[in-house]
């Protein structure tokens, strides 16, 4: 004898004829302005911490402050607003930066700017190392994942539509981008392989998950994840490449020029974003769900 099964705060907003989109369709251009995002994250963070020496701590409760505003307001929206999400993007990519320095680092010179002795007010990391970071690190997504299952709410970002199912999705959105600046600075900094091996290193791993879209025993949810981590140590590690002494195998920039034509880039992106959404509808057009379990 067959029973309805509980309908899931998806299934709720599924049965109603149109569903308002949220949050944006995954596609190339997604994909460009997810890593123009997460470079100019690591840029302007470095840029608040290091170069303006207001410190890894004071730059963390203000980033992720701003990271807050820009959520609740992500939040209050009725629909898919790109400049809206974008923002939220870039703040937790520039929270993401200085969160993992804090985490990672520590006081000493070695991660201090050129010419700079001390930064800002309050401790100034950790020191936990990327390692022990990442693995706290993971944990941390880990357990968002598993809540987030225990919810049955969907994982598909096209069709989170409830409170519960964003809020969740900006959480998973802010760890992994920390956790994504801390392999990005492993691999930078540590692994022997350089800004550039680390960036073909990431950009190989992502050619991969490209090849396995297509393999139908590999959930496309969980590609997306992994590619969403792997994108922020490449925009990491793009940062690092542009504002890096030439000394260190980067193009000395700066954090404040590259911040500036990486904003430029991003800002353009989001304005050509936000003219294709104008010519879209904005209803989501849904088939009524009937979900019955034996």
């Amino acid at each position: 004898m067959q029973k309805p099964e509980m309908l899931t705060d998806l299934d709720v907003a599924s049965t109603t004829k149109s569903v308002m989109k949220k949050l944006p369709e995954v596609t190339l251009a997604f994909w460009i302005m997810k890593v123009a995002s997460t470079t100019l994250g690591e840029t302007a963070g470095d840029l608040f911490a290091q170069t303006l020496k207001l410190g890894y701590f004071l730059t963390t409760i203000a980033l992720f402050l701003i990271f807050v505003v820009t959520l609740v307001v992500q939040l209050r929206a009725g629909h898919y607003n790109p400049f809206f999400y974008w923002t939220v993007i870039l703040s937790t990519s520039m929270a993401g930066t200085t969160m993992s320095d804090f985490m990672n680092r520590d006081a000493s010179t070695k991660f201090l700017s050129g010419g700079a002795t001390s930064l800002g007010w309050g401790p100034q990391g950790l020191g936990l190392g990327y390692p022990t970071g990442a693995v706290i690190l993971v944990s941390i997504l880990l357990v968002i994942f598993a809540v987030w299952k225990a919810t049955g709410m969907t994982f598909q970002i096209r069709d989170i539509v409830t409170f519960r199912g964003e809020a969740l999705f900006w959480s998973a959105i802010l760890v992994s981008n920390t956790l994504g600046t801390s392999m990005g600075d492993f691999l930078s900094d540590s692994s022997g392989l350089g800004y550039a091996g680390g960036a073909v290193l990431v950009t190989g791993a992502l050619a991969v998950l490209v090849l396995l879209v297509k393999v139908p025993v590999v959930p496309n949810v969980l590609l997306f994840w992994i590619a969403f981590v792997l994108t922020r140590p490449l925009g990491a590690t793009a940062g690092d490449f542009l504002t890096k002494p030439v000394a260190k195998g980067g193009l000395d920039l700066g954090t404040a020029g590259s911040s500036a034509v990486l904003l430029a880039v991003l800002v353009g992106l989001m304005a050509y974003a936000q003219v294709q959404e104008l010519r879209t509808p904005q209803m989501t057009e849904r088939e009524p769900v009937a979900r019955r379990a034996d």
